[in-house]
């Protein structure tokens, strides 16, 4: 059976890592890119709406620039491989999608796009109406400005939040692997897990890090990391070797990441937030109130730290260090600060005016 088949998945994300589309000395897998583009054509004739999220431009561009360590051998050098090569990119995906009668549009993001509700928003209304039109997105981060500082680092979370943002119901990455391992899948033994359900410690313990083209940023870490974010929003996500012809309509063994349901669009981008400004310490009488579904009270928390202004996304931990929520601030932190452990009455005579609410109100937070 194919992976998300147009006629159980109306919107479908699909990632491509950059082992896959480009070979080790830089040139463009041109047949095996035709495929794909046949692939996507297939699909869309099948009613099925489908955006792309294309790594490979730093490759190509120090192919061109003839900059060593695959143009990653500092910032400046990624840089400026970036610039060069999405040029390239954005040209090999409008001819081969051209070839099969589609339109490719080119969409550049930084991780703040993305972090921003305003920025977020609109990216996602670009992607509906370009989707809606039977345009194929061909979605890249931005690295030719993107700092290590803000930067999702690799395509794979990049495509999860993109998922989220279209309100796709499916995401595959192809990779230069068929899925997870109980371990690594060079060791004896190692066993393929083909679904998982839940994502949980063990799950998380069973990846590997690194990539194993040494091209790409993201490893089965990165991996495990999009599925939460996909799960949380909705999407189900499958890890899918690339290694084959037409790997979007071949029914190849991978691992499927289950979707969680009843997010709502605000919950699931707080959820897949990756940066969070600041961090509260919460006791275990508030801990376990947040688990019942209730806002979160100056009383129950203990320690504010970071530097967040109203709005801005926080991360929430028990007292035992561990994140459990993430919510938006109702206070900047020098307010957080003052009122610690307080009751209400105490709240508005340090502050010198009536008191929110709650810490982070339920409505504006999500449990992890």
């Amino acid at each position: 059976m194919t992976l998300f088949a147009p006629s159980t998945c109306s919107r479908l994300i699909v990632k491509i890592g950059s082992a896959l589309l480009v070979d080790p000395d830089g040139a463009v897998r041109r047949d095996w890119l035709t495929g794909i583009a046949a692939d996507i054509a297939a699909r869309t004739r099948a009613g099925q709406q489908v955006a792309v999220v294309s790594s490979g431009a730093i490759a190509l561009g120090a192919r061109r620039l003839g900059l060593a360590k695959g143009g990653r051998g500092s910032l400046e050098d990624a840089q400026a491989a970036a610039a060069t090569g999405q040029i390239a990119l954005s040209q090999v995906w409008a001819e081969v999608l051209g070839a099969e009668g589609l339109t490719a549009a080119q969409m550049l993001v930084t991780l703040d796009d993305l972090e921003h509700r305003r920025r977020y928003l609109n990216a996602a209304a670009t992607l509906d109406r370009l989707l809606s039109l039977s345009v194929v997105p061909v979605i890249n981060e931005n690295d030719s400005v993107a700092t290590e500082e803000i930067r999702f680092g690799d395509n794979d979370r990049l495509a999860a939040r993109v998922a989220q943002a279209a309100g796709a119901g499916g995401v595959i990455l192809l990779s230069d692997i068929d899925g997870l391992y109980d371990r690594n899948p060079a060791q004896p033994g190692a066993v393929h897990i083909a679904r998982v359900e839940r994502i949980d410690a063990a799950i998380e313990a069973m990846a590997d890090t690194g990539s194993a083209s040494g091209m790409g940023s993201g490893g089965m870490v990165s991996k495990i990391a999009a599925a939460r974010i996909a799960n949380a929003a909705g999407a189900h996500l499958a890890i899918a070797s690339g290694h084959i012809a037409h790997p979007l309509s071949t029914a190849a063994r991978h691992t499927l990441f289950v979707a969680e349901k009843g997010a709502s669009a605000r919950k699931a981008w707080l959820a897949g937030g990756l940066t969070a400004k600041g961090r509260l310490i919460i006791d275990a009488g508030a801990a376990k109130a947040l688990q019942g579904g209730a806002s979160l009270l100056a009383a129950g928390v203990t320690a504010a730290t970071g530097d967040f202004a109203r709005g801005d996304i926080l991360d929430i931990a028990g007292p035992d260090a561990r994140v459990i929520a993430r919510g938006l601030a109702e206070y900047p932190v020098a307010d957080a600060n003052a009122i610690l452990g307080l009751g209400r009455d105490a709240q508005e005579a340090t502050l010198g005016y009536a008191p929110r609410t709650a810490m982070v109100h339920r409505d504006h937070m999500v449990l992890l």
